[in-house]
């Protein structure tokens, strides 16, 4: 048995996470006032390479001159095999103090992980940054999913990691129609009834990937974000995927289009139900407390330390939830 305790990334609101190519500074203002926990200023797939550099120059203008309230404001770098990636980072983590995290792409192995964290080591020192910059990783190709438990223990700045669904499919060679959506080729058949009819069952072609993403961060205390629903025009969908990954354990998603984001907030809001039975929980843990007895139980089953934990977990979520702008 191992009594190993992990500590836990920084904690952060993260149910959505909204994408802002750095290329259209017309939609800056609109994030600022928008209710994602996140948002990410794109230097990557969303920007062009003829206007890279130019959406370095509004990102670093933006995050100066707006107010961005209490959101945790990213950039998401250009990959560690591109020559736009240095100065991605030098020019804006040098220029801006109000940057929470860099959210770096196409990661395969740890390594590339500790590059960046050197490179930001040494800007933090130089400018004497009194905050420390976090790390979220995308996880969104076969080489990343294979090293995923490695990567997840890559660096102390790294706070989460997504799934990127897209560049995976791409990268696995799978089959894919909407990003993030299921196939109708991905199913399995029952076996025949009485009368010879036979029943076919969609299945979620991404299951295992996820799953194996969250396992990995749950275990080293990162938080597992889901990637992009790419049909915005498919709330259903988009409501579908996201409850899909709350099931499985993750603790938010992204949102490529701002009518995506009061659906990702209200699917990774606790329930009502779920906030009273944690509040049950842990005040049965201190009427125990109290009396003097070692074992905690309620409604008529014991609790473990495990319970105990998620349920302080999931009220310290609402207590920040309830406490954000908008809410």
């Amino acid at each position: 048995m191992s009594f190993t305790i992990i500590e836990q990334a920084k904690p952060r609101l993260h149910r959505s996470e909204l994408a802002v190519p750095g290329s259209n500074p017309g939609m800056f203002e609109k994030a600022a006032r928008c209710a994602a926990d996140i948002v990410f200023l794109d230097l990557e797939d969303a920007v062009a390479p003829d206007d890279k550099e130019q959406a370095r120059r509004n990102i670093v203008q933006a995050l100066n001159e707006i107010d961005w309230g209490s959101k945790t404001m990213m950039i998401r770098i250009n990959g560690l095999d591109t020559h736009y990636m240095y100065r991605d980072v030098v020019d804006i983590a040098e220029a801006c103090p109000r940057l929470d995290m860099i959210l770096i792409p196409k990661v395969g192995v740890p390594q590339d992980v500790y590059a960046l964290d050197m490179l930001v080591t040494q800007i933090e020192t130089a400018k004497k940054r009194t905050k420390r910059i976090g790390f979220e990783v995308l996880i969104e190709t076969a080489l990343g999913m294979a090293n995923v438990e490695a990567i997840a223990q890559s660096s102390k700045r790294l706070e989460a990691m997504s799934f990127g669904v897209a560049d995976y499919a791409a990268s696995t060679r799978a089959r894919t129609t909407v990003i993030g959506g299921v196939h109708r080729d991905s199913g399995v058949l029952t076996d025949k009834d009485e009368k010879g009819n036979r029943q076919y069952f969609w299945t979620d072609p991404w299951h295992a990937a996820q799953t194996r993403m969250m396992v990995a961060c749950r275990a080293y205390g990162l938080r597992p974000i889901d990637g992009p629903f790419g049909d915005f025009g498919d709330p259903d969908g988009y409501v579908a995927a996201a409850n899909r990954a709350a099931v499985l354990g993750y603790e938010g998603k992204w949102a490529i289009h701002p009518s995506q984001i009061e659906l990702a907030n209200r699917v990774f809001t606790p329930s009502p139900g779920e906030v009273a039975k944690a509040r049950r929980i842990v005040e049965a843990m201190a009427q125990a407390a109290r009396e003097g007895k070692g074992a905690v139980s309620l409604d008529g089953r014991l609790i473990d330390i495990a319970s105990i934990r998620m349920a302080e977990a999931l009220l310290a979520k609402a207590q920040a939830i309830s406490s954000a702008p908008g809410t």
